[in-house]
């Protein structure tokens, strides 16, 4: 006899939040919608769901409550505008990130043909949704994870042939003395995502289990990578670029303290989030 949608959901609801998911139902709706190959909205008005589904859908379960990513199970993950391909081996695009991603087109919206570097790209979520949202911009995304550039470059890739201006993915290291030489004093904006979080911190099992530790892990204090970053940044942003950088919540004032340390920097900010907390410092190069 063919389970109802309802009687699913629910008990899939409730399997999860007992697993410790933080978004039990929503994981539940879009793991179905998944298994089924609908949209998420499909399922208000589907009543059964046949016995072929239901074991897909079973199986996405088991993963979820081991904590697998919810975006590795889909393999997608929605970004601003856009839809990246995700997996394992690169880290998951989170949504306080899209406000890093705002300020920045902001920051470019008066410019024709900006020159903007991302470091750290991991899926391309930064550089492909400036590229996506400012066409005229020309986009440089370096990542130095040998696993996770793979990720950047088939999602710039599937986006270039979608009809966005294309980006170029540049394996390399953001701290290398060497990167990018051809545009020291060029560059309009300069955006990281970078590695952040103190070694030694407590992570969620989805993160410590499943993301890249290259993307992770920053260090004592968490801004190792940061200060190797700032000097990159310095060399190419021409006098008046941008910079902005995420870091953790507990970090808003230990990195804005690193930029004005670092000298060459003026106009150092710190922004929240949209519950408050503090998400990405800004600078402007002098």
């Amino acid at each position: 006899m063919p389970l109802t949608c309802r009687a699913l959901l629910t008990a899939a609801a409730a399997r999860l939040a007992g697993a410790g998911v933080e978004s039990p139902r929503v994981d539940a709706e879009l793991l179905l919608a998944h298994a089924l190959g609908v949209p998420r909205t499909r399922l208000v008005t589907l009543e059964d769901v046949d016995d072929v589904a239901a074991a897909r859908f079973e199986a996405l379960l088991v993963q979820r409550a081991d904590r697998v990513p919810l975006q590795h199970l889909t393999g997608r993950a929605p970004f601003r505008y856009l839809e990246l391909a995700v997996g394992p081996g690169v880290f998951v695009p989170r949504p306080e990130t899209e406000q890093l991603v705002g300020w920045a087109l902001r920051q470019v919206a008066g410019s024709v043909d900006p020159v903007v570097v991302d470091l750290g790209s991991g899926s391309g979520a930064i550089a492909l949704s400036i590229a996506h949202e400012h066409p005229g911009a020309r986009v440089t995304a370096v990542e130095r994870d040998p696993g996770a550039v793979e990720w950047t470059r088939h999602n710039a890739r599937t986006r270039a042939a979608a009809g966005d201006t294309a980006v170029d993915v540049l394996a390399g290291d953001m701290t290398d003395g060497g990167l990018l030489r051809d545009l020291d004093g060029t560059v309009d904006l300069v955006v990281s995502n970078p590695p952040y979080v103190p070694d030694g911190a407590r992570v969620p099992r989805e993160v410590a289990d499943h993301d890249p530790p290259l993307a992770l892990w920053g260090g004592p204090d968490g801004l190792d990578v940061v200060r190797g970053l700032l000097v990159t940044a310095a060399r190419l942003l021409r006098p008046g670029g941008v910079l902005g950088i995420e870091h953790a919540d507990q970090q808003g004032e230990s990195l804005p303290a690193v930029v004005r340390a670092h000298g060459g920097f003026a106009d150092v900010d710190d922004h929240p989030d949209l519950a408050g907390r503090s998400r990405y410092t800004t600078a402007r190069r002098e």
